[in-house]
């Protein structure tokens, strides 16, 4: 069971637009509630546009945590080891989405990202432009631990929860992944971060 944010028994105090900035401001027995962020991270996809297995998982997730008012948003741009087709991951991934019953309005602007360092520089812009929210981070189980040490600093300030949705593959493949992941954090760990403040 999760907690939902977004409940038809909530009294909307205030709902504007800045441009194309939304923000929202709303309440539930007389205390302020966090409108949910289902922030969706990229996976690989075939050059053909064919999402993988692991895309499938996370965004099967995400479909399955969603509710009318979430506001979701898909991250993934191109990279020659995810993604080498004409399109964006996350336009797939939307349209993946879309097919499942998730309502155009609630999709945020897309996070066109290389990389997980990438995925949260990228995300951060776009938060910006909203109050009251909190972020609901999918992606896959061995790849946790870096994501929450990754967001934790880029992204500091928000309340956050990871899930990491289990990613059935097969036990080598699995056990490579976690390897990578390990090796990832220990780089983070001894040379710290690196990115462009500024995007």
């Amino acid at each position: 069971m999760h907690h939902d944010a977004w409940t038809p028994n909530c009294t909307y105090i205030s709902y504007y637009k800045q441009g194309k900035e939304k923000r929202l401001m709303f309440m539930r027995n007389g205390v302020f509630k966090l409108r949910e962020v289902l922030i969706v991270l990229g996976s690989p996809n075939t050059p053909d546009g064919e999402l993988s297995d692991i895309s499938k998982s996370r965004l099967d997730y995400c479909f399955s945590y969603y509710k009318k008012g979430k506001f979701v948003l898909c991250t993934g741009g191109w990279g020659a080891h995810f993604n080498t087709s004409p399109h964006s991951h996350a336009t797939y991934s939307k349209s993946y989405l879309l097919e499942k019953g998730v309502y155009e309005k609630d999709f945020l602007d897309f996070a066109l990202s290389s990389n997980t360092v990438d995925d949260a520089v990228k995300i951060k812009p776009i938060l910006a432009k909203l109050t009251n929210v909190t972020l609901i981070i999918i992606t896959s189980d061995y790849h946790v631990d870096r994501v929450r040490l990754i967001f934790d600093v880029i992204l500091d300030g928000y309340h956050k929860k990871i899930i990491g949705v289990k990613s059935n593959l097969k036990q080598k493949e699995y056990e490579m992944l976690v390897q990578h992941e390990k090796k990832a954090i220990r780089s983070i760990v001894e040379n710290g971060l690196t990115y462009n403040h500024n995007k």
